[in-house]
Order: structure tokens, then sequence, then C-alpha cells
């Protein structure tokens, strides 16, 4: 199977990447002899996704290409009662124009992973839950949808039960959420022939609560069991154990201005010889004959890092494009070659943390001398003015790469890059960047 370049269906791609985590029973007989429609559902609960959600988009994306249709349905609706899966407490609740504002942010977030042309026979589709969700008769939806649950199941529900354990419990509003979640899928079996639900392995208890409730509304038109399916897809760690990206810096968001190419070029270039095969499988669309190739290299010349940059350029080029990948490597290539005044004042932005920019007005130029702008200002670039002056004095204090050996001198205003930043070194590779207003 490892040699083997091609598969014959996306259920021996998903289980090469160990992406099946679990199934209904006769879900992978569907996926290998029919042809599906299947839904991922994500809440606007946050202006962007994360990576991590990735997992769940491309696992769309795997369907599409094996003939399956996707769907991606954003919770503009369910996004309003947020839902208690992974979370030890109650979500902080948002107003509606926060959520709406959201939608639009994640719809844009998530179209270039997959095909929605009218050209192909499996075009992928996103709707929004709001559009149903908003509209229900409470009355109609307690005597038509309610009465196929039992409390005594929604209480097994794993999230419900790790919140009853606490001492804060668990709000009816929260409580309701995978009433609305089960209806979603029967809305979307109805209206669109959504035959299969994924997600994270968190919501396997969510979605087994819409396949019964389409069983139960449908159970006279044909075989329970060939109604309705789920899979799900695992929860993303690394070797040793960890959440996904919490061992290096927290993971990054899809939306580039919250995570620029860059960040995320470096995210992924930095994680370990230990985890970058198997996030290889996960994160890219890699075939088993190039990746064994690379698990060679890692091997035999592990200092080149050849599956990092592999994982690095397939993931941000997949996220951003060529032209977000090329700037990725240019601001790299930059940094490590102390080349920074190359860059333009967008991409150093990219570059620096938001911890690294200051700003500072055009007249202070002329009244106040560096140690003054850098202190007075509480900058938090220098412990004290010992420090500050104390660099200065060995050398280690560069303003657009040229060194500033007088702690006392006024910063020159010709010396601006575009009239615009200063960019100031400390010591070899600690930047920082000084914007001018007015």
């Amino acid at each position: 199977m490892s040699n083997k370049t091609i598969f014959n269906n996306v259920v021996e791609d998903m289980e090469w990447r160990g992406l099946l985590f679990d199934h209904t029973p006769e879900a992978t007989h569907n996926l290998i002899t029919e042809k599906i429609t299947c839904y991922n559902g994500f809440d606007p609960t946050a202006s962007s996704l994360h990576i991590g959600n990735l997992v769940a988009i491309m696992g769309l994306a795997r369907l599409q290409k094996y003939g399956h249709t996707p769907i991606i349905l954003v919770g503009g609706g369910t996004g309003m009662i947020g839902d208690p899966s992974g979370k030890s407490e109650e979500r902080i609740l948002l107003s509606k124009e926060k959520i709406d504002e959201n939608v639009d942010a994640i719809y844009k977030q998530v179209s270039p992973f997959l095909d929605f042309s009218s050209k192909i026979k499996n075009p992928a589709k996103i709707v929004n839950n709001s559009d149903w969700l908003r509209k229900i008769d409470l009355l109609s939806f307690l005597r038509d949808i309610g009465k196929h649950f039992t409390v005594n199941t929604m209480l097994s529900r794993e999230s419900v039960k790790n919140r009853l354990d606490r001492d804060t419990g668990i709000s009816f509003t929260e409580f309701s959420y995978q009433l609305l979640q089960a209806y979603d899928f029967l809305k979307l079996y109805d209206d669109y022939g959504c035959n299969f639900q994924s997600g994270g392995s968190d919501q396997w208890g969510n979605i087994l609560g819409g396949i019964d409730l389409i069983r139960r509304v449908h159970s006279r038109k044909k075989s329970k069991n060939d109604l309705a399916h789920g899979i799900i897809f695992p929860l993303v760690t690394t070797s040793s154990g960890e959440k996904f990206g919490k061992s290096i810096g927290g993971a990054p968001t899809l939306d580039p201005k919250a995570t620029s190419p860059y960040k995320l070029f470096q995210f992924f270039l930095n994680v370990s010889d230990e985890d970058v095969i198997n996030y290889l499988k996960i994160f890219t669309f890699i075939t088993p004959e190039n990746l064994l190739k690379i698990q060679e290299s890692v091997s035999l010349e592990p200092q080149k890092r050849v599956g990092q940059k592999t994982l690095a350029e397939e993931v941000t080029k997949y996220i951003h494009g060529t032209n977000g990948l090329q700037k990725a490597k240019k601001i790299t290539e930059a940094f490590f070659s102390n080349n920074l005044n190359t860059l333009s004042l967008e991409e150093l932005e990219d570059l620096l943390d938001k911890s690294e920019i200051f700003e500072i007005n055009y007249e202070d130029l002329h009244k106040k001398n560096f140690t003054d702008i850098c202190i007075n200002n509480n900058f938090r670039i220098f412990s004290s003015k010992n420090e500050l002056r104390r660099l200065c004095e060995q050398g280690g204090i560069y303003i657009n790469d040229k060194k500033f050996t007088n702690y006392e001198n006024k910063i020159n205003p010709n010396e601006l890059m575009q009239n615009k930043y200063l960019l100031i070194r400390k010591g070899k590779k600690n930047y920082f960047l000084f914007k001018i207003k007015n």
C-alpha cells in the first residue's frame, strides 16, 4: 500500500492518511459504491477558522475529488446558541451582528478550497442554517422534532455529561444545541439529498443525533441503515500527545489578516521531525510514492528539513495561493539573511508581531533623541536606559541596517524608509518597526 500512487477510492485515501477516526457501519461501503452528498458544519463563534478546521475542509475536498458532493454549512443560527462539545464552561454568546460578520468572513475563507463551478457534476455548496433556524416556530419544533428525542439519550452525550460533572453545569440553551444540529442534518437531507455528515471526533454524539432523527422521520421510505451516515476525523496532536498548535505558539488561523502567509509558513516550517510525516498526510494531497522519498530524506538528512519545507510550501500555497507562498518565502529569505531593508512596509508588518510594531509622531523625530523615544513612550524594547546605552556603545543597535552608536542622538528624518517607517534591530535577530504618524 505504501508504494501505491493512486488510490481506488476515497476510503483507501483517507485510511492511508489516518483520517477515518470512526464512522457508522455502512458508511465506507456507501462511499465506495455510491456518489454521496456530505456536509460539515462550522459555527461562526470567531472571526476566523483555524488551521485545525482545515482537516474537515480538506476532508470535503477529498470527497469532491472522488466524485462526491460537499456542502459547507456555516452556523449563523447555531452560532447564536453555542456548541458545548469540547467546552468546560458556558460560551459567551455573541450578538447577531457579530455572528453575521463572522459568517461573511468564514464564507470567504472556505471558498477557495472547494470547486463551486456549475461546469462539474458535483459542485460544492455553501449554506447558512440561519436561513431556516431563525424561521422556526417553537411549538412546531417541539412537537415535530423534539418528540423524537429522549432526555435520557440527550443526557448521555459526552459533551453534556462532561458539563454535568462540573459545578457550572449546562444551560438549557447549550443543552438544546444537539437538537438544532440534528435538525440541520434533516433539513439538508430533505432539501439537498445530503446523506452524510462529517466532523471532528468531538462531534460524534451530535452526528449520531442527526442520523437518528432522519431515520425516525423517514423510516418508512427505505431501510433505516441506508438513510444517513456519519464519518469523523481525528483530533490532530503532536507525537507527544499535545493538542495541535499548542507547543509552537498556538494554531494559526485561515485569515491572512490574523495570520499572515509568512507566519503560517513559519508555523509548519517549525514542526518536529517526529510530526512532519503525519502532518504531510493530513494537510496535503501528497501521494505515498512522494511521501516515501521525503521519509528517506528526513531519516538520512534531517538537517535539510525537506519534510518541513514541503509541508510549509504546500499548506501555504493551498491556503494563500502562489502569491502568498512567494511572499512568505521572500520574507523568510530576507529575515535569515539579515536583509530586511529590502522588504516593503506591508511585508515587515507580516513578519513582526503587533508587540514589535510601534507608532511615533513625526514631530518627535525633531524634538526627542532615540533614548527618549524608546523609554519615555514605554515601547518595552529595552528593559532600562542602561541596557539601551550599553547596546549602543557595544554596536548592538541598528536603524535601517546602519549601526547606531550614540544613544543621545536624534534619528535623522531623512533616513525614513519610504518616508513611512524605521526598522530597529536589537542584537542579531530582534527587530522592531517604528511607523511614523502625521
